[in-house]
């Protein structure tokens, strides 16, 4: 095999999930955090969704290693059973006895509702954790909701976990689930790896193998992850493929020239699709639903995104929907951007356009609208904006979700030929929105916006001096005594006079309402969307899509 050939003690890139190479991105540990919070709170369903091959398993594992001494897990790994069967399961993996051969839910329920009130009595937990659970039926997840009816005054004692496919989001939408929904206590929608994380989680790999020099050329690395998708399975199997091909014809290192090879034997006739597919692309080979980012996006390692909206198919746009301006760079900023929005004119999508619609011409207006230098080229833009002060934000949602936020964003647009392009947004309101393309300005109904934008956008915004990391219920810090003054302000109340103040009780409860209020889940999580609605009720100055006089 390869491994003797290139120095390797092993295989770097097996697909077995060996916890020596687990490589835990900040995706996953942000994923990771969102279950022990679960475990934590006082019963509901907390919920793990991503595409096949993102890790969700992987997580899953090493929450299980962090379980407390407190909790009793039943975890269920083929739900792809009747209610009865199980029900059965459960008790099976609790320990819990029930009359033999019967299968009467009745006899289930009541055996299992004993031992969570005999396990509650005892000071502890009992929490029900279910992979690929896209795969329950409707009446198996109704079943489920009502094992969690029990509760004592101020808990419910049962804590369900669901780590399913996207598929599970759209499920839990149905009007017959609607209750289920609504006990959703906390979420996160696991995404592929960005193209920086990526070259981490494979560096780490031939590391932890016992080989620290390059095996990948540059240009092969780029090719990969556009292959990939940043998706951590496909990764390994293009790896593991592409270095047995180099061994195979002698070759020191992974050309970019194999990889496409290798992505011809693994993907078949997909592959050619996948280098050059835009961002949103579902391929049907090998059943993966993989997010690809081409060219130029791959320069944007931002952070971590949570749940996301389905991305269908766009129809063409319209050559008559938008309207093309000449004017200087200094006047886009939001304010004449909202001025524009009044004025009537005709809409035109044109090349001239679309050649201006380049990365560095939006990351220039982003950055222009805060008053900030743009980053030199190839730099992270991630790491240009902690440099004065502020941090990136990329996501994916809505209009109505950028309307909420209210901050200037780049956009991830794909013109009529399917290719990557980038707009910065400066003005949106409830009908139109406003694009600058270089030095072009683009007034178009939103209508038709989306149907060249999946929804994927990158924003800056300025956290508060001592936020890093999104901040959970427990924790004490300067942080928390900013959030306490922020919360008294928006109350009205005096701030609290404690000097180690920690983010529970009443401070978490008003968390929880502004959250709420303001539409977001309300988990108590201080995290960069909470932030930001935060800073919108404050006096703050920042750059925004609207101009006062409009709000």
């Amino acid at each position: 095999m390869y491994t003797e050939y290139f120095g390797l003690r092993d295989r770097p890139f097996s697909i077995a999930p060996d916890p020596e190479y687990l490589y835990m991105s900040g995706r996953h540990r942000e994923a990771l955090a969102h279950l022990i919070y679960g475990l934590q709170t006082d019963g509901g369903f907390v919920l793990l969704t991503g595409e096949v091959g993102t890790g969700k398993t992987t997580v899953c594992r090493c929450l299980l290693e962090q379980v407390p001494d407190d909790a009793e897990i039943a975890f269920v790994l083929n739900p792809k059973v009747s209610a009865s069967e199980l029900l059965e399961t459960i008790c099976d993996e609790l320990g819990v006895n029930y009359q033999e051969h019967t299968t009467s839910i009745k006899v289930f329920v009541d055996a299992i509702n004993h031992f969570l009130l005999d396990t509650h009595a005892k000071g502890k937990k009992t929490v029900l954790i279910i992979d690929e659970a896209q795969n329950l039926s409707t009446d198996v997840l109704e079943q489920i909701r009502l094992l969690t009816n029990l509760e004592t005054n101020k808990q419910k004692l049962l804590q369900v976990i669901m780590i399913g496919q996207p598929e599970l989001r759209d499920m839990l939408k149905r009007q017959e689930l609607r209750q289920l929904e609504q006990r959703v206590t906390a979420r996160y929608h696991l995404q592929p790896l960005n193209y920086s994380e990526a070259l981490a989680y494979i560096s780490h790999r031939l590391q932890v193998a016992g080989v620290e020099r390059p095996l990948f050329s540059r240009r092969a690395l780029r090719m990969l992850y556009r292959f990939s998708g940043g998706v951590p399975r496909l990764i390994n199997l293009l790896c593991d493929r592409a270095l047995l091909g180099a061994y195979a014809t002698s070759q020191n290192s992974v050309t970019p020239r194999l990889v496409r090879t290798t992505a011809k034997e693994i993907f078949g006739s997909e592959a050619e699709k996948r280098t050059f597919a835009p961002l949103s692309l579902r391929p049907v080979a090998m059943g993966f639903a993989v997010s690809i980012i081409a060219g130029g996006l791959i320069a944007f390692s931002m952070g971590v995104t949570p749940d996301t909206d389905s991305t269908a198919p766009a129809p063409p746009i319209s050559p008559d929907t938008a309207i093309q301006q000449q004017l200087p760079p200094s006047s886009l900023g939001s304010a004449q951007a909202q001025d524009n929005m009044s004025a009537p004119q005709k809409p035109v999508w044109n090349a001239s356009v679309w050649d201006n619609a380049t990365r560095r011409a939006a990351v220039e207006q982003l950055f222009a609208l805060w008053d900030n230098d743009t980053p030199p080229p190839g730099q992270d833009i991630a790491n240009s904006a902690a440099q004065t002060g502020l941090s990136t934000l990329e996501r994916r949602g809505s209009l109505s979700t950028l309307r909420e936020l209210d901050r200037p964003a780049i956009l991830i647009l794909q013109d009529d030929a399917g290719r990557n392009r980038f707009a910065t947004l400066t003005g949106l309101d409830e009908t139109h929105a406003v694009l600058s393309f270089a030095q072009h300005i683009l007034r178009v109904e939103s209508t038709e916006l989306v149907k060249h934008w999946r929804g994927d956008f990158i924003l800056l915004w300025h956290p508060p001096a001592d936020y890093s990391t999104p901040v959970y219920p427990g924790h004490v810090g300067e942080i928390v005594t900013w959030l306490d003054h922020q919360l008294a302000q928006i109350h009205e109340r005096p701030p609290a006079q404690e000097s180690r103040q920690s983010l529970g009780g009443t401070l978490l409860d008003e968390l929880r309402q502004f959250q709420a209020a303001k539409g977001l889940t309300p988990d108590g999580i201080l995290g960069p969307v909470t932030l930001i609605h935060l800073h919108n009720v404050s006096t703050g100055s920042y750059p925004r899509l609207q101009s006062d006089a409009a709000r």
